[in-house]
């Protein structure tokens, strides 16, 4: 449609939660201000982000709002998602059924319903070759109204579960492309590691770690068992879950629950019981980067495996571990300040080993 000049601009993309795009186009004059209301219609309009020929970013604008100062002044603040969110706008109104299908092709029927209705065929590409080995069985949809991106999530965060997102890309063409990108357990992309040290291409670093969600002992609740309205309403508990280890090494009892009202299988209830439980039982540890925007750095850097190599005061006796990258924002270089790229990441398996989360630096933005 066009490409409009953005001030401001600051994008994110992450595994297992839609990435965000929030920029101010300038409008000088009553041409822009045209070209803006004719190329930018939220909830329509797809807008992309790109550095040199790369595609970094892309999805949908949400929102867009005109602002004018006391000096006369007009700007346009622009609001977006990543392609995922779309699935947050679309409801399973027909019930959906899988028997022993696995994970990763139920995945791939959930989009497709999605794709298949009028108007609803955003041309994400689907690969059904990925497989994962896991079956599961499941009922969605019809009077739950559940909304896609709610099914694929519940779908995903079970004990043994995947990971999913939408991918932009180019094709040999040229043209720009989504895709549905499954990985399991996880996604992983890349052969070999990135080699990112401090003092280096590290710039600067956090390292939180934030105990306030621990839990040594898990249950779930799932859906109302009675269906008698005029009775007590009892919810479906799952078994009661220890973390023995933790608990053995002088962890204390620290409770934890969550609610999947729309879970009536108590085997379901029991494997999300599990992966919250596995996900709870250490503090999270979320190392934050601020690296150097080099020609290693790509978008596909989600899912990537990287070296960490530090030493400097805090870590004393040096760090050397690998971790896996799952998101990272990036802020464009503008007059008085360069471009940042912070990478997320989180522990990675292997010989070496630590951490979790970070951040980046890009530019150049296109509606």
């Amino acid at each position: 449609m066009d490409a409009l000049p953005v001030k401001g601009l600051k994008f994110d993309d992450y595994i297992g939660k839609a990435g965000s795009l929030a920029g101010t186009i300038p409008i000088p004059d009553r041409s822009m201000a045209a070209r803006v209301q004719q190329a930018v219609q939220p909830g329509r309009t797809a807008v992309w982000v790109e550095r040199g020929r790369e595609l970094w970013w892309g999805g949908i604008v949400w929102t867009l709002t005109p602002h004018v100062d006391e000096h006369g002044f007009v700007t346009a603040d622009l609001q977006a998602a990543t392609w995922d969110s779309y699935l947050d706008h679309r409801i399973i109104y027909d019930q959906q059924t899988a028997t022993h299908l696995d994970q990763l092709a139920i995945a791939r029927q959930l989009v497709e319903y999605a794709q298949m209705q009028p108007g609803g065929d955003m041309g994400i590409r689907l690969d059904p070759a990925q497989t994962s080995g896991v079956t599961r069985t499941r009922k969605v949809g019809g009077d739950e109204v559940r909304k896609v991106r709610e099914a694929l999530d519940d779908l995903a965060k079970v004990d043994n579960g995947f990971e999913w997102r939408i991918r932009v890309s180019r094709s040999e063409a040229g043209a720009r492309t989504k895709s549905l990108q499954l990985g399991f357990p996880v996604i992983r992309t890349g052969q070999r590691p990135l080699m990112l040290t401090y003092p280096g291409n590290v710039l600067a670093y956090s390292w939180p770690q934030d105990a306030t969600q621990v839990a040594t002992v898990w249950q779930s609740r799932g859906a109302t068992t009675n269906k008698n309205q005029a009775a007590a309403s009892t919810p479906l508990l799952s078994e009661r879950l220890e973390a023995a280890e933790e608990l053995a090494a002088g962890w204390p009892r620290l409770d934890g629950s969550s609610d999947y009202n729309t879970v009536r299988d108590a085997k379901t209830l029991n494997e999300h019981a599990r992966a919250d439980l596995d996900a709870a039982r250490q503090p999270v540890t979320i190392p934050t980067l601020r690296v150097r925007l080099d020609d290693q750095i790509t978008p596909d850097v989600i899912g990537a495996t990287v070296r960490l190599r530090i030493a400097d005061t805090w870590h004393y006796e040096g760090l050397d571990a690998l971790y896996r990258v799952v998101g990272w924002q990036a802020t464009p270089a503008e007059r008085g300040a360069g471009a940042s790229l912070e990478l997320y990441l989180e522990a990675n398996s292997g010989p070496r080993a630590a951490g979790h989360n970070g951040s980046a630096e890009a530019g150049g933005a296109a509606a």
